[in-house]
């Protein structure tokens, strides 16, 4: 069995203890009570429990606590899964979404995330699930309103005078 991984001495168990007192998160608050147990010369287990973990987990925050303080004792968030479509993609979809549907699919009025998802499986060779386009065009500043079609061969005039008018009186 290999050393216990030795505390950084540059914090003292009250400044530790302090510190884990005026913590806001408050998993950083439990981690930062074990060093103190360490430092006042509790054996690895007995500081593992008062930090309520085992002493695999401790030795682990506490390598990240003598690399990077007790900041170091924060969660970071993960990074996700990596972007489908790549930033020249998305600009590319922007401008489809803007030119609208007639250039590229005659026969649609209105874009449908499920007709982009076909667009982008033809142009980029990516397959993306109609939730994964919704989310893409909010990310983009589109909004899921579209207008009402508007027929091509609508005649504004005619409408006008077919539109009843009531006399105010």
């Amino acid at each position: 069995m290999g050393a216990a991984v030795r505390l950084r001495e540059d914090f003292g168990a009250e400044e530790l203890r302090r510190l884990a007192c005026k913590a806001v998160n408050g998993l950083q608050a439990r981690r930062l009570m074990a060093p103190p147990a360490i430092a006042d010369g509790k054996s690895r287990a007995e500081a593992a429990s008062v930090g309520l973990m085992d002493r695999q987990t401790l030795r682990d925050w506490v390598v990240r606590f003598n690399a990077e303080g007790p900041a170091g004792l924060i969660d970071k968030p993960s990074p996700g899964r990596r972007a489908k479509l790549t930033p020249s993609h998305k600009e590319a979809l922007r401008q489809l979404v803007e030119d609208g549907p007639g250039q590229h699919k005659p026969d649609l009025v209105r874009w449908r995330r499920a007709d982009l998802a076909a667009v982008i499986k033809d142009r980029f060779a990516v397959d993306c699930h109609a939730t994964t386009i919704g989310r893409m065009l909010r990310q983009l500043g589109f909004s899921h309103v579209s207008p009402r079609p508007r027929h091509p061969e609508k005649d504004d005039q005619a409408a006008d005078t077919f539109k009843k008018t009531s006399s105010s009186g």
